[in-house]
């Protein structure tokens, strides 16, 4: 789950960590109240949307007087920014952060990830903020210092201490390593996935602050952060992948033709590179989970179907917690419920398979039956070809 910038900021001043005096405003005679609260001569306008490149696509701009802060936040809010992580319909602004600017001497990159490899947090951090830290990665990796945290211990002083001082901040070590410790800190407390401060700002007076932030978190450990579960911004999230949530599925929509409901993740992800092997490509990832019922597999085609290029259904089922008959009858259901104009491809296999196959054959629906996977793609990325789109 993803959360605005004035959201994650405000999680970062909870822990100590210095940020801009600003807040959000969903209108101009807003903006100019919070631009005389916090005082200044100057203030800086950001669209808050789930998206990265804001700069670069026009969302963050300065006004250097109240006339010409309320005429860029009325002509923010309401726009659609097209930045390149939003695709060319553009993500709609719905509010803006009104911060009142600072002089910087320096740009920094502070960052936390969940590493996969090494299963543990590694903090990352750069004397090259303010930029593509990917591009920075790619193109001078000696550049990007990292740490590896051992869970046992936390984050330790003299990890932060030797970051800090690669990345050119040996003389201000108290507050960098009191800044790291409080990311941290805020990371695992709130069962974060990433956390990203870019830039992390030395100002002209010597000032630490964490100019913008980017936090991610885990979406199994919602149940227990109540309080992060409150920042979702469902107006920022496909509405497909919101309702699919409501009904207990894990749906992620994609720019294929292959439309792809399976149970299991690892067999969902095996199913869509199965799919683009054959010259398919998936329509999205959903997996249905380990008890679906026939209900459960109606709303996962209800879902489906919603995504208007959508030419061929794959059902993939491997029932072993699963029944494969409940399945058959879902697919049924589905089918004459919603009138389903689109072939279906449908591989069962576990779990009550010859009953599951036997509901099929006697539909009397024009289903078409794959032995194994491999059978199922092939026969999927070819009916997108032969189907009109």
């Amino acid at each position: 789950m993803n959360i605005h910038e004035y959201q994650a900021k405000e999680l970062l001043r909870s822990y100590g960590i210095p940020v801009p005096k600003g807040e959000v405003v969903y209108s101009d005679k807003a903006a100019a109240r919070v631009a005389e609260d916090i005082g200044g001569q100057a203030w800086v306008v950001k669209a808050q949307v789930h998206a990265g490149g804001r700069g670069k696509a026009g969302g963050v701009k300065i006004a250097t007087s109240l006339p010409q802060l309320r005429e860029i936040t009325d002509r923010m809010i309401g726009q659609r920014l097209v930045t390149f992580q939003t695709g060319p319909e553009g993500a709609l602004v719905q509010r803006v952060l009104v911060e009142r600017a600072c002089r910087i001497e320096k740009e920094l990159y502070l960052g936390m990830v969940v590493d996969r490899q090494s299963q543990r947090v590694t903090v990352i951090a750069s004397a090259d903020g303010g930029v593509d830290i990917e591009e920075v990665a790619r193109e001078t990796p000696e550049r990007i210092h990292k740490e590896v945290v051992d869970p046992a211990t936390g984050l330790l002083d003299f990890q932060c201490r030797k970051l800090a001082t690669a990345i050119g901040l040996g003389g201000r070590l108290s507050p960098v390593v009191k800044i790291m410790r409080a990311l941290y800190k805020c990371f695992t407390d709130k069962d974060a996935l990433l956390a990203e401060i870019n830039p992390l700002v030395v100002t002209d007076d010597g000032d630490i602050i964490a100019l913008d932030c980017k936090m991610t978190f885990d979406d199994n450990s919602l149940f227990r952060q109540g309080g992060v579960a409150e920042l979702r911004d469902f107006d920022e999230e496909d509405p497909k992948e919101v309702e699919a949530s409501g009904h207990g599925l894990n749906y992620i929509a994609l720019d294929g033709q292959v439309g792809c409901i399976v149970n299991g993740a690892g067999l969902a992800m095996a199913t869509m590179d199965a799919i683009t092997l054959h010259g398919g490509r998936p329509a999205n990832f959903l997996d249905v989970g380990g008890g679906a019922s026939p209900e459960k597999v109606a709303n996962a085609f209800r879902i489906v179907l919603e995504d208007p290029n959508v030419r061929v259904i794959l059902v993939n089922i491997f029932a072993g917690i699963n029944r494969c008959d409940w399945i058959a009858e879902g697919i049924v259901r589905a089918t004459k419920d919603l009138d389903v104009q689109v072939p279906i491809v449908v591989r069962l296999a576990g779990t009550r398979v010859d009953e599951g196959r036997e509901i099929l054959n006697d539909s009397g629906l024009s289903l078409i039956i794959a032995d194994d996977l491999d059978d199922a793609a092939t026969k999927a990325a070819a009916l997108t070809t032969e189907v009109p789109a």
